[in-house]
């Protein structure tokens, strides 16, 4: 279960993402009591949710988002996720060297119980559109300037890789449908896990499709899937996926 926050109160360094009484934590809390070690409890870890500029991390005086006073505040997440329950944390700011700042800080910290789920190679793609409605994101603008190009393939190979040296327990590509090409190209040299997230775009595309009578609506879903692990993905984060699991068993 992949947790994310939507706060009542925003602002600019996103201080509600480490209150250990803030949504997020609190929520990462209730469940890891209920459900214990049944299922593992993943944290979202960026701040976009939380900032009242929807970026993902502390903006500078020119109003672009800085790299090194990101980290801070992402350690301090990680430590107040790690502290409320969270057994992965999965870093999606995409901010240069986020991957070793954090698990440095779990380190010194003695949690090296928590996994690091790095958001490798994500985009900054037009398929996020639904899930930003859905969190009421605060964004003007775009992530461009942190996010990666869609027409970049290389560079996609090259992040994980950075990733994976600096200790990432798990790679992931996002969005998972239209990067069916980076995500076999991590896979193949990657030696930890890859992962794929089927964003919200996808998810509302299959299911419009479906709900219009254009498309088989299970079929779609299960081809949709299918190409991804075939792609070379170990999992799927995917809105289907509770549905899913029941058609498999």
């Amino acid at each position: 279960l992949m947790l994310f926050g939507v706060p009542a109160h925003r602002d600019a360094t996103g201080s509600a993402a480490t209150d250990p009484e803030g949504v997020l934590n609190r929520s990462l809390a209730r469940l890891r009591s209920d459900v214990g070690d049944a299922l593992v409890v993943q944290a979202d870890l960026c701040l976009d949710e939380f900032t009242d500029h929807g970026h993902c991390g502390v903006l500078d005086a020119r109003g672009g988002v800085d790299n090194d006073a990101t980290l801070l505040r992402y350690t301090e997440m990680a430590l107040a996720q790690a502290a409320a329950g969270a057994q992965l944390l999965g870093l999606s700011g995409m901010m240069d060297g986020q991957v070793a700042a954090v698990r440095g800080a779990l380190d010194e910290a003695g949690r090296s119980d928590v996994a690091i789920l790095a958001y490798s190679a994500k985009y900054a793609s037009a398929f996020y559109g639904p899930f930003r409605e859905a969190v009421d994101s605060q964004l003007t603008g775009d992530r461009r300037s942190y996010q990666m190009d869609p027409a970049n393939r290389r560079e996609g190979v090259r992040e994980a890789l950075l990733d994976q040296a600096e200790g990432a327990d798990v790679l992931m590509v996002k969005p998972a449908m239209s990067y069916l090409d980076v995500l076999s190209d991590v896979a193949q040299l990657s030696e930890v896990p890859v992962w794929a997230y089927q964003v919200s775009g996808e998810y509302a595309m299959i299911e419009a499709a479906a709900a219009n009578g254009w498309i088989d609506r299970r079929r779609a879903i299960e081809e949709s899937v299918v190409g991804i692990r075939r792609a070379g993905a170990d999992a799927v984060l995917t809105y289907w996926a509770t549905e899913l699991a029941g058609w498999l068993r």
